[in-house]
Parts: C-alpha cells; structure tokens; sequence
C-alpha cells in the first residue's frame, strides 16, 4: 500500500501545479499588469543593487551556474525597461512567460518541495531576489512574495540578509507589487562578467529614502534539526529633516537549515 501511494505522489503533486496555475491565470484577467518597457531611463535613481553571479553553492555542480546566466539572459529580455505606472502591478510571470526549452532556457538549479534539484529554467530566483531587494526601498506595495521553507546553503559571500529574496516557480508563485503613488518607477537589470545588477528608477524625486536592517537573527536545535529565524525591518527617513518617520517589520523568516552548522 506505502508503494501505491509512493507512485502515486508525482502525479498527485503535477494535477496539484495544474490547478493552481489554471487558478492563477484566470484571477490575471482582473489585474492591471504593467507592460510597457522603455530605453529612455526615468530621471531620478531610487537605488542600486548587484549580485554575484558565481559563488560557491554546497556541492552542487558549477556548471549549473553557468547554466543560469543564460537563462538568466534570456528573462532580461523581457524585464529590462519595465515602467511600473500609478495604479499598475508588476508580476514577474506576466512579463517572464513561462521558461520552456523552446526559447532556449535550459537546465539549472531550482529549490523544491524541500530540495535541491535541477530543471529547464532554473537559477531565475537571482532575479527576482534582486528587483524584491530594490522594491523594498521603494514606495511600492509588495502584493506577493514567498521564500523557501528551508535554508540550503551556508552563506558563502551572502552580502544580504537570510532570508530577504524571493522564490519563484511558474505561474502561481509569483513576485508582485503595486505602485500605489502618483509616480512612474522603472526597473533596469543587466548582466555583467560577474554580477548581476539592478537600478530602480522613479521620474520625482522621493520625499522618503527606506533602510532595510536585519533583528533578531538566531539558530533554533530542535529534535534533532537545526532552524534558522530572523526578522528585516525597514526605516523610512524623511529626506527633508534626516527622522525616521516610522519603523515597519517587512519580513519574518523562519525555515530549517540543510547544511551543517559550525560547531
């Protein structure tokens, strides 16, 4: 009996990915998506931001990084330029599409169900922790997020953070925020030899500037498993008098660790 269910479970869990993205793309006919994208840069930079490109991720095979810089150029060409109008939201999926072997995606390192593995379009989470990171020191309302229920690898030149990226799996884990002012931002993402990088744009200049810091960051040992917790926090400044108009708590993370912790 324990074996039919074991069959049974892939099947469970691709009917499961079924619905939710049909769920998913008939709740998108009732969004406001942004669609424009624009050479011309608007005039004020918001913030700036990069990430490696190739750093140490356990054992895992470096070809595989390798892997993910094309697939990582083939989705910025659909994301680079992206004007996010008043009352429009971004969703990384509505601009991306799905990543498929037909437009040349190809294998890379995905994190799943718990696991490390590899599929066509991997290693695209880079990209969308990258414009979470720049959205977050912005006005922008973040509509959707999900992080990983589990840490996989130590923090090998983490310049972030744990736990302040964002997971994506086509269509229906999705990044998406809405522009809620009375200001045009956009999103330009390039890739270098080494990093990936991002400047967020607005076309005024912003009253506020937002400081992101990370609180209460600890490691849990509980039966038999380790657990890693932290909170970030955002400051928004007011850039007239330098005071801190108000504090917020913008995300709490709390997942199991997969490595080995240092003794």
């Amino acid at each position: 009996m324990i074996k039919k269910i074991l069959v049974k479970l892939p099947l469970v869990f691709k009917l499961r990915v079924l619905q939710l993205r049909i769920k998913r793309t008939s709740s998108n006919f009732f969004v406001n998506f942004a669609k424009e994208r624009s050479v011309d840069q608007l005039p004020h930079v918001v913030k700036r931001h990069q990430s490696l490109l190739r750093r140490k991720l356990g054992a895992s095979d470096p070809k595989l990084q390798e892997n993910k810089i094309t697939n990582l150029r083939i989705a910025l060409q659909s994301m680079n330029g992206i004007v996010i109008k008043p009352g429009e939201t971004f969703s990384f999926w509505h601009l991306i599409g799905k990543p498929t072997a037909r437009k040349g995606y190809i294998e890379g390192l995905l994190l799943s169900q718990g696991e490390v593995k590899t599929g066509v379009g991997g290693g695209l989470c880079q990209l969308a922790n990258l414009l979470f990171w720049l959205a977050l020191h912005t006005p922008l309302e973040i509509k959707e997020r999900h992080h990983h229920s589990f840490d996989p690898f130590p923090d090998e030149h983490r310049v972030l953070p744990f736990g302040s990226g964002a997971s994506v799996f086509f269509n229906y884990i999705d990044l998406r925020f809405y522009n809620p002012t009375h200001h045009p931002f956009q999103f330009q993402v390039w890739l270098t030899d080494q990093h990936l990088k991002g400047i967020v744009f607005c076309e005024n200049e912003l009253p506020y500037s937002y400081h992101l810091e990370e609180r209460n960051h600890q490691f849990h040992h509980i039966e038999g498993k380790n657990f890693r917790e932290n909170e970030i926090w955002r400051r928004v400044i007011d850039k007239r008098t330098g005071k801190i108009t108000h504090r917020e708590l913008m995300i709490h993370n709390y997942s199991e660790v997969k490595y080995e912790l240092p003794r």
